[in-house]
């Protein structure tokens, strides 16, 4: 199997992660999505960075009772707990995970400094990024698109528990409006919830384009990265 991109950074939210229980973290989901990546890594070349969210555990914007910056701060620890479970994962089907986050915690994994990610991902490693940004009142999203330009990935893609952007919630709206394509000032004009809005400036400005597509298959990883059609293009325009 070819791939039509080299190097790729895969965004893979907690929720996405928790599965039906929709809270902690289900084995098979993370069994399923570790295989698919031994797949991109070790059959089909692809160097893959990934950025995991941590809603399964935490959402700082969704408890106002807690301080924002500390509240932040707990997120950014959620995400270093899914950064662990992955990488244990991968590291079980014999791959080299390397968990790094944007907060400096030496004793749990390494410290993200881009030439070191750049190394292990040229090495045949994994490299799994927590802590969104580093900084609060930004996303995981935005953390997502950040790293993937200092990486020079190729694309990111975005596995959601949605399969594609529609025009509005299509659990709330059964007329929801499915979009093959999506152009990124689309998006922005209509405050459409593809990644927040800070994330998707950022990937236009940078000619970053996005693939969207659910992971409630996760062979659809696979699918994007052979070029097949699968949930929604979010071009650069």
């Amino acid at each position: 199997m070819k791939s039509v991109y080299k190097r790729i950074l895969i965004k893979v939210s907690g929720e996405a992660l928790a599965g039906k229980d929709k809270t902690g973290i289900d084995d098979d989901v993370l069994e399923a999505i570790g295989r698919r990546i031994k797949v991109l890594r070790e059959e089909m070349g692809v160097e893959v960075a990934i950025v995991v969210g941590g809603g399964n555990f935490w959402r700082g914007a969704k408890n106002p009772e807690f301080d924002r910056t500390d509240a932040d701060h707990m997120g950014m620890l959620a995400t270093v707990m899914n950064a662990l479970a992955l990488a244990d994962k991968l590291r079980d089907l014999g791959m080299k995970p390397f968990p790094m986050a944007a907060i400096q915690m030496d004793r749990i994994c390494e410290f993200y400094v881009k030439s070191k990610a750049d190394a292990h991902l040229k090495e045949g490693g994994v490299v799994i990024l927590g802590c969104g940004t580093g900084s609060p009142y930004f996303t995981t999203d935005t953390g997502a698109a950040l790293r993937a330009a200092e990486l020079r990935c190729d694309v990111i893609l975005l596995a959601k528990n949605v399969d594609a952007v529609y025009d509005k919630d299509p659990a709330l709206y059964p007329d929801a409006k499915k979009y093959d394509t999506i152009a990124m000032s689309d998006v922005l004009a209509g405050g459409l919830k593809v990644m927040d809005l800070t994330a998707t400036a950022f990937c236009l400005d940078n000619k970053i384009p996005v693939k969207v597509f659910g992971v409630s298959d996760p062979e659809n990883i696979v699918r994007v990265c052979r070029g097949e059609k699968t949930g929604t293009d979010v071009i650069c325009k």
